[in-house]
């Protein structure tokens, strides 16, 4: 096999591969694969067979991942009451509860999954932790316990995303794995679904909500044995970068320690020229995603009080129009990857807008309807498959194109960087939620009115702040695949700046939010 001046294969093929080390610096020589070396990759040399039973588990554990989070919401008014819980306190297990641990963990544990090459070990303990935490949260009886019961599950949760996109994208080819990521994300939708539908069951035979926590752990516990009885480590793909895999920084050349590694590594997500602008914007989008999803279900159920199959029929719209949706944006991209990548930028930039649309609809759907609740639950299912159909067709994919634009031996800590300051970012949503609805009873005229023009206003303006922020990146993706970074040696004084004012407000921010929560909880 010819290597070129880099140390890269030449016409590799289905079954060929380059061993190299696990470290990002340029001009690594081949290598054999062992200790903590990786192994790249032009195209995957899984069986289809494996490749389908390893993202159906990859799927199920994610599912289980999100799975808490809707009953919390579908529960609200149940979970405050039986822990004597304020408004103020759902808003911190909702948002930083296990926003902020997750912020802090998911980068180190990223980066050691990366390091050691032990992505699927790493994965099946976390599942093993945040699956008893999830237990020890329907045994709580008051804040505290299910507050220190949320952190726990944080801890564990926080490396699940990055990882099982990581995984994914080393199973299948560049071509498919658009459309692969978007069947792991339709454990998004499946958990809402599932969630609306054992609400809907619990409420009618007054079973309560803790009940399903403690069931949603002991199967992840039993799936979490499973992802690593049955799922093996890949090999590392190539990404799209042109011209070479090494990362183009002014590292040591003979440091190969951890220090250096991460140095390294991070310097490279720095220099890219769309990655940051990718991540707030994806943070824009999902703030406003994390508040419809926390408090859009019981608003409908408080101005719908009569319409008993509500949720129901919500969390089947969710379910089967959101995994419609998202897998239809993967095929798409997958599709037309062969033409360009841009495609998912474009389909979460406008279909976002679009969606805004559809979401006021929603939030109006009754006083459209003339305050009739039967007229208005058909305005409303209608709006809202509209509105799951255009909005969702980008997690899948773009997480995709995210993940073929990061250094193939560090892709998991890329995207641990990336995810936890969304998580950051987006947790703020229902922080602010909580503020605008404090000293208000949930049963009220007032809250009803004051959810209303709060939902109205942050949903659509984070889609929008969003999609302009996806369109203004496209130019600099197609700069990030041809490899043309921001320039070698020190990073200009103001970029320097730039991140550090950014990185230093959105941490004031979270912890001024934070902290006055407790205060004024």
């Amino acid at each position: 096999m010819k290597l070129d001046s880099k140390g890269y294969a030449e016409g590799v093929g289905d079954t060929e591969v380059v061993a190299y080390s696990s470290s990002p610096l340029p001009h690594s020589s081949p290598t054999t694969e062992t200790g903590n070396q990786h192994v790249l990759v032009c195209r995957p040399t899984v069986p289809l067979w494996r490749v389908g039973i390893a993202v159906a588990l990859l799927l199920t554990n994610y599912f289980l991942a999100q799975y808490d989070k809707f009953i919390l919401s579908y529960f609200q008014s149940e979970v405050t009451s039986s822990l004597s819980m304020s408004l103020s306190e759902y808003g911190i297990l909702s948002g930083y509860a296990t926003g902020i641990v997750y912020a802090l963990l998911a980068i180190p544990v990223a980066y050691l999954a990366d390091y050691t090459g032990y992505r699927v070990w790493i994965l099946s303990v976390s599942a093993l932790w945040w699956s008893l935490c999830v237990i020890f949260q329907g045994l709580s009886h008051n804040f505290w316990q299910i507050l220190l019961a949320r952190i726990g599950m944080g801890i564990g949760q926080a490396p699940v995303e990055a990882l099982s996109v990581s995984l994914i994208s080393d199973l299948v080819g560049k071509e498919w794995v658009f459309f692969a990521e978007s069947v792991l994300y339709v454990g998004v939708y499946i958990g809402e679904a599932i969630s609306a539908q054992i609400a809907t069951a619990f409420k009618k035979t007054d079973t309560p909500w803790n009940t399903a926590m403690k069931a949603i752990g002991i199967v992840g516990l039993a799936v979490a044995v499973l992802v690593r009885v049955v799922i093996r480590e890949p090999a590392r793909q190539t990404s799209l970068k042109q011209g070479g895999e090494s990362l183009e920084i002014d590292s040591p050349r003979h440091a190969h320690t951890v220090k250096s590694d991460f140095v390294a590594t991070l310097k490279h997500v720095l220099r890219m020229r769309s990655f940051w602008l990718l991540t707030i914007s994806a943070g824009f989008r999902q703030l406003s995603g994390n508040v419809f999803g926390y408090y859009m279900p019981g608003y409908l159920s408080s101005i719908y009080p009569s319409q008993t199959n509500l949720l129901s029929n919500y969390g089947i719209i969710v379910g089967v129009v959101g995994s419609f949706s998202v897998v239809a944006g993967g095929l798409i991209s997958s599709f037309l990857s062969r033409r360009t990548v841009m495609t998912p930028l474009y389909m979460t930039a406008i279909g976002g807008m679009i969606s805004s649309i559809f979401v006021v609809l929603m939030i109006f759907s009754k006083a459209a309807a003339g305050g009739s609740e039967s007229r208005g639950t058909t305005i409303l299912y209608g709006v809202m498959s509209a509105a799951y159909l255009t909005a969702e067709t980008w997690l899948g994919a773009f997480n995709s194109l995210l993940v073929l634009l990061l250094p193939p031996q560090y892709k998991t800590f890329g995207l641990a960087i990336y995810m936890s300051t969304l998580v950051l970012m987006y947790s703020t949503g229902p922080q602010i939620m909580a503020f605008a609805l404090r000293n208000i009873d949930v049963n009220s005229e007032g809250y009803i009115k004051r959810v209303r023009i709060v939902l109205a206003v942050l949903i659509p303006l984070g889609y929008w702040l969003a999609g302009v922020g996806f369109l203004f990146c496209v130019r600099k993706v197609r700069q990030d695949i041809q490899g043309d970074y921001v320039q070698q040696g020190e990073m200009s004084p103001t970029r320097k700046w730039s991140f550090t004012a950014f990185a230093v407000l959105l941490g004031c921010l979270v912890i001024a939010l934070f902290v006055n929560s407790l205060i004024f909880r």
